[in-house]
């Protein structure tokens, strides 16, 4: 029986303003460990077990400063690579006086666009129940053709294939592009986990977020739609495909004192995925993942901040519905 969950994209410095404005006028940053499929990695190793984890970094003091973070989170090395010839990517985020956030990236050439096809070998598949990767990697250099790969070669071998298009317009001057090549990803996706706009983005339009969510069931492979609502909760579609039984159930999240948003959807990517492994019916999957979210955003920093299973609890436990 596969046991193995791989996660694989973009580890990065994120520099963190210390006031809100646009970047010009910002005269300091907090350096911190990011990457959307790096936040998820190290999220599912807090709530359970690390995973394996196939990333990039480049021959240099902040890729150093990454591997030695995801170690110290028991993340294993074997497919954490490190680039010769390339840098780290670093990401400036900027936020207004409502906290929403925009990124300005250093990114042309840089470690985590240089992922190659075949790097994971069909042994390594073979022993994996769960494969999930990002949109981040799709954007840009061989490793857009790599995570194709590794989604396609993961479905043919049984996995189970989870994806979040983690949009980033910076990245993709062309969204007809950007629909293009996810369109690509999402033939070999089981379960998608993204928000309104995303689906949006895609072409799957609807006047809710469960609607968006069947538009993107009935486009393709994809049996099981996850739309995050931020502070709202989300809202999760599943088909008569889907090894959990079929059903469209929304949860409303959690009220709590939120001092940091970052790194939330990040949170609520590995809430669902160790809930749906674990067996839980999908409404259970829904709630679970909005606790691990919220828990997430009453701390600092994306990464720092991903809580354990024992720091979610209380929230699941004390809701009175």
């Amino acid at each position: 029986m596969s046991s193995e969950v791989l996660v694989a994209g973009e580890t990065l410095i994120d520099w963190v303003p210390e006031q809100a404005g646009p970047l010009e006028d910002v005269a300091g940053f907090e350096r911190r460990p990011g990457g959307a499929p790096a936040n998820v990695a190290v999220a599912l190793a807090r709530l359970e077990r690390p995973p394996l984890f196939w990333t990039r970094v480049g021959a240099d003091p902040f890729g150093r400063y990454l591997e030695r973070v995801l170690e110290n989170d028991g993340l294993p090395i074997r497919f954490v690579e490190r680039d010769p010839g390339a840098k780290t990517t670093l990401a400036f985020v900027t936020h207004d006086e409502t906290g929403e956030r925009a990124f300005t990236f250093y990114r042309d050439g840089t470690a985590d666009t240089r992922l190659e096809p075949g790097r994971i070998d069909d042994d390594t598949l073979a022993d994996c129940e769960w494969v999930h990767a990002g949109g981040v990697t799709l954007s840009s250099g061989s490793s857009r053709a790599a995570t194709l790969d590794l989604l396609e070669r993961a479905a043919a071998a049984g996995c189970t294939v989870s994806f979040d298009p983690n949009l980033r317009p910076a990245l993709w001057p062309n969204l007809e592009t950007f629909a293009s090549v996810v369109g690509d990803a999402l033939a070999h996706v089981d379960v998608c986990l993204a928000t309104a706009a995303e689906l949006e983005a895609l072409g799957f339009d609807g006047g809710s977020s469960t609607e968006h969510a069947r538009a993107a069931i009935e486009d393709g492979s994809v049996h099981t739609v996850f739309v995050t609502r931020g502070d709202k909760g989300a809202v999760a579609v599943a088909d008569d495909g889907a090894p959990w039984a079929a059903n469209a159930v929304a949860h409303p999240g959690f009220d709590v004192e939120t001092v940091d948003t970052t790194g939330a959807g990040d949170a609520f990517v590995a809430g669902a995925i160790t809930a749906l492994r674990n067996g839980r019916a999908l409404a259970d999957a829904v709630a679970f993942a909005n606790a691990v979210a919220a828990t997430a955003t009453t701390g600092r920093g994306a990464m720092a901040a991903l809580p354990t299973r024992e720091a979610v609890r209380p929230l699941l436990e004390d809701r009175s519905d």
